[in-house]
């Protein structure tokens, strides 16, 4: 296997003739090596949970590239050429190769960022420009140790500060890499919050555009997971009033309710997980928990999924105001035709709907429980 990657290697890069490298400096093909117009495009499309190759930003899709952009005809006479080499002229080859990737002179990760950042923050650069440096920053702070010495170049404060760009898709690209680099990343997270990041995002909920929602959701859910701080941030900045109006705007994406609930149940969650921490009035929000009970009658079987362990994680909290469950939110009715709903989807979806209705009477159990146990207590 090591024999035949390094093959591959020496193949591209000899096909390649060193002409690419022989008219242009690396970090401007890092940089400028796509087409604007393309990149703005993709930005605009692609999903959170995809990857955006941007440029050469590493020796495999400079390999990539080369391979796109070679003769068959001539890699297949090449890989016939390079198996039949011995042991020695491969190690030739092997130093060979290794001097061209010095004169190279590939940019670390860090001297890429930098190169983003700079010129995110010349504001005399066109609009194509500021997109394709936030894709190359999209791409590297993938890697945690790279996104926590973005703060080290400055680049926080300065994606922070275009969230308030004059256009959406530049402060939906900006939510997006804080989002990114702060996943699962509890430096980070304390980097950004300092930086008071969480208000701007929660603002830009209010967008027009669907993608800047969708982006600055991720990002505040990304900031405060697992992050006590940031969560009693969310809370003091009337996060549930935030979630409540999404939840209850029926003309939204559908991605922003199931997000949204994502969210809540992760909240909830980290609740029962800290019992030691002071349960908040952000879980007896009635409007919130009616929003969120509301949606289980749907025919989205993924949304009524994350309706339902939302409201699981809720009734499981020591604070719980069971009964307001019952009388506002008129849970038991709506478990029921929920019910009701799940049967007439099993012949469609028998598996995934089964699955849902042993959630769903697990919730209903819950609920039950806890109602006779409040009852049982007020006798």
């Amino acid at each position: 296997m090591g024999r035949f990657i390094f093959v591959a290697v020496f193949m591209v890069v000899a096909i390649a003739n060193f002409s690419i490298f022989g008219t242009c400096k690396v970090a401007d093909v890092v940089v400028l090596s796509s087409n604007p117009n393309e990149e703005r495009d993709k930005l605009a499309t692609v999903q959170e949970d995809e990857e955006i190759d941007g440029g050469f930003s590493s020796l495999d899709g400079m390999l990539q590239w080369a391979i796109g952009h070679s003769d068959p005809g001539v890699l297949k006479e090449r890989s016939e050429v390079a198996q039949r080499m011995s042991p020695e002229e491969l190690n030739n080859r092997q130093t060979e190769l290794k001097e061209l990737m010095e004169k190279l002179k590939m940019p670390s990760d860090a001297q890429l960022m930098q190169i983003a950042v700079n010129d995110l923050d010349n504001s005399s650069l066109p609009l194509e420009h500021h997109l394709r440096a936030l894709e190359e920053l999209l791409v590297l702070v993938e890697h945690i140790d790279n996104a926590i010495d973005l703060q080290k170049l400055g680049g926080f404060s300065v994606l922070i500060r275009v969230l308030n760009h004059s256009e959406p898709e530049i402060r939906t690209a900006a939510a997006w890499v804080l989002g990114k680099a702060s996943q699962n990343n509890p430096i980070v997270q304390k980097q950004v919050l300092e930086l008071g990041s969480l208000t701007m995002l929660m603002k830009m909920m209010k967008s027009h555009t669907t993608e800047e929602a969708v982006k600055a959701l991720f990002a505040i859910s990304a900031l405060i997971r697992n992050n006590l701080k940031g969560q009693t941030l969310f809370y003091q900045e009337a996060g549930d009033t935030m979630l409540q109006e999404v939840l209850s705007n029926s003309n939204l994406d559908i991605r922003l309710h199931k997000k949204s609930l994502f969210l809540i149940a992760d909240l909830a969650e980290s609740q029962l997980e800290n019992e030691n921490t002071a349960e908040v009035s952000f879980f007896s929000n009635r409007l919130l928990l009616k929003a969120i009970i509301d949606l289980m009658v749907s025919s989205d079987l993924d949304l009524i999924e994350k309706a339902l362990c939302a409201i699981k994680n809720i009734l499981l909290l020591r604070s719980t105001e069971v009964h307001l469950f019952r009388d506002f939110c008129k849970l038991n009715e709506v478990l029921e035709r929920t019910r009701q709903q799940l049967q007439q989807l099993n012949d469609l979806r028998e598996e995934y709907a089964m699955d849902v209705e042993s959630l769903r009477k697990e919730v209903n159990q819950t609920f039950l429980q806890k109602l006779n146990k409040v009852t049982q207590a007020a006798l």
